[in-house]
């Protein structure tokens, strides 16, 4: 493998933070929208993780522009997405099911609110 272990992590936030992200701003629009009798708890408990999150999307972006890091989404198709790691002049294709995507932002989704 040509790209170190210690930097995995990092290429994988980059490719569930964004999706937590986006769930997250959604969220917040369902609940201002919503009919709630009283919705500003739940929109301040996620507002409280997306900055959690966004402090986390920093810091992995911020660690990957140091070490000449980058993510691409390349192809996808009802079952699978592919990203494209870049590392120091090397390149590593690797390919996501979708349900595993959608179980792993899930699980973040849980672990931000928890912190929140």
């Amino acid at each position: 493998m040509l790209i170190p272990a210690e930097s995995l992590p990092y290429f994988e936030k980059m490719v569930y933070l964004p999706m937590v992200l986006a769930v997250f701003e959604q969220d917040r629009e369902t609940f201002e929208k919503g009919t709630f009798k009283l919705n500003r708890p739940y929109i301040a408990l996620v507002e409280r993780a997306i900055k959690e999150a966004r402090n986390s999307l920093k810091e992995t972006k911020l660690y990957m522009r140091e070490n000449n890091m980058k993510v691409v989404r390349g192809d996808h198709d009802e079952t699978a997405t592919e990203y494209v790691f870049l590392y120091g002049g090397y390149e590593e294709r690797r390919r996501y099911l979708n349900v595993r995507l959608r179980n792993r932002t899930e699980e973040l989704l849980g672990f931000y609110l928890a912190k929140a």
